[in-house]
């Protein structure tokens, strides 16, 4: 017999989801055979699959020794118990040719894992904790790290993320393995400022839930070419080039029922200025859409550029500001965030607004 209780890492998961993870060799067809038998069971109780798992539930698998292991594989009984009713035997009766093959599996989980994820956290410098609880953590991310990986070999805020939990005990090498803590928002590579991390599975259907309904506040600060003298909110469509991995705006909708169109999606984009100077404005923007370097263009479609952008900028004022500032990509900061109004459960954010520092560079560039 196998036992495990449900924790906050797996609450408001789907119990058939959770079952195809820790029996990762099981078909449909047979778990849900297993449920209407009252081989696997809920509290006691006899379950559908549907249910969705709270913490404190109990989960029971009545399975022989030999068919967890065929089901379970490599993965089972790392730290989860089990005990001797309905015939099963106590884990720690368990020996042999078995037992160090699940040990011999688990240090080759602890090997990889600390050199795709520990290692990372060793070696990614510079991302500062702004608040962390349970089930989510706000970071600020510098500028040239990248928020998720582009190709395998890529280190990225994600590994980082991993390693950090691991590195300070806060989940297990078991844990990664079953759930992996990631990153719900995602900045350029040379954006920097305030991204959102979940811990959990709680935390990271509250932070998808917040970003789909877009009940986050998130606003970002900016230099911009010419001076801006007035609060604004701006609409357009933006169209994305794949090929290019570049977006344009239009300010109507597109018309033609072309492929290229079919990928238009509608934005908008607020923002005030804070100070103007001699040749360019700080400002801060607030997104009510948020869509793939939607400021960058979008700034960039009514005359203002970001400063520094290799991609939507004046190459030549870019020029200007990379020989005198060493200014080598957009200056773009994701400044500020604020929560909705939530549930007891995350009552300690609850209407909180977090802020990153400007970056360094911001403050050289507005001494001048």
């Amino acid at each position: 017999m196998y036992q495990t209780t449900i924790t906050d890492k797996d609450e408001g998961q789907r119990f058939d989801k959770y079952l195809h993870r820790i029996l990762p060799n099981a078909d449909n067809g047979f778990l849900y055979k297993m449920l209407r038998k009252k081989n696997i069971m809920l509290n006691d109780k006899k379950a559908g699959g549907g249910e969705r798992l709270a913490c404190g539930d109990v989960v029971a698998i009545y399975f022989s020794d030999e068919t967890l292991e065929k089901f379970t594989g490599k993965r089972f009984g790392h730290d989860e118990k089990t005990d001797g009713s309905r015939g099963g035997r106590q884990a720690a009766g368990q020996n042999g040719g078995a037992a160090d093959t699940r040990n011999a599996a688990r240090r080759v989980i602890v090997r990889d894992l600390r050199r795709d994820y520990v290692a990372v956290y060793e070696q990614i410098k510079g991302v500062e904790i702004l608040y962390e609880n349970e089930h989510l953590m706000l970071v600020d991310k510098p500028a040239g790290v990248l928020s998720q990986k582009a190709s395998p070999s890529d280190l990225s805020l994600n590994e980082w993320l991993r390693g950090y939990l691991l590195a300070t005990n806060a989940v297990t090498y078991e844990d990664i393995a079953y759930y992996k803590p990631s990153v719900c928002n995602r900045l350029d590579r040379n954006t920097s400022g305030i991204v959102l991390c979940a811990k959990t599975l709680k935390g990271a259907r509250l932070l998808g839930e917040l970003l789909k309904n877009r009940t986050l506040h998130k606003y970002y600060l900016l230099y911009v070419k010419g001076i801006v003298d007035k609060e604004q909110q701006i609409e357009g469509y933006l169209i994305k080039d794949e090929a290019r991995n570049r977006v344009r705006i239009s300010a109507e909708p597109p018309v033609s029922a072309g492929p290229e169109e079919v990928r238009a999606a509608y934005i908008k984009t607020g923002y005030q200025p804070l100070k103007a100077e001699r040749d360019k404005t700080l400002l801060e923007a607030e997104l009510f859409t948020g869509r793939t370097h939607q400021i960058r263009a979008h700034l960039q479609s009514i005359g203002h550029p970001v400063l520094g952008d290799p991609k939507y900028g004046d190459p030549e004022w870019n020029e200007i500001y990379r020989r005198k500032y060493h200014v080598q990509a957009q200056l773009l900061h994701a400044s500020r965030i604020t929560f909705p109004a939530l549930a007891d459960d995350f009552g300690d954010i609850s209407g909180r607004t977090f802020t990153a520092p400007m970056p360094k560079l911001f403050r050289l560039v507005g001494e001048e």
